[in-house]
């Protein structure tokens, strides 16, 4: 679950952020961390709909490379 700090730094900075729900890139939701509670975090979308998400899901920000929660990184 992701911390109340990240997530109030990612809201300051207006750091667009991916989401990463499963295995699937499609899947992914991308925009900007709004508001949150206990269970959910509020992202509004670059088409300025506000989708409600788990806290449960992966929260990165959108420039880092992708990493499935499934995957592990690869330690080179």
């Amino acid at each position: 679950m992701i911390e109340e700090n990240v997530l109030d730094r990612y809201r300051l900075q207006g750091t667009k952020v991916r989401v990463v729900r499963d295995g699937l890139e499609m899947n992914d939701v991308v925009g900007i961390v709004v508001a949150w509670d206990n269970d959910s975090v509020m992202i509004r979308k670059p088409n300025r709909r506000v989708v409600k998400l788990s806290r449960i899901y992966d929260y990165r920000p959108a420039d880092e490379p992708r990493v499935a929660s499934d995957e592990t990184p690869a330690s080179d």
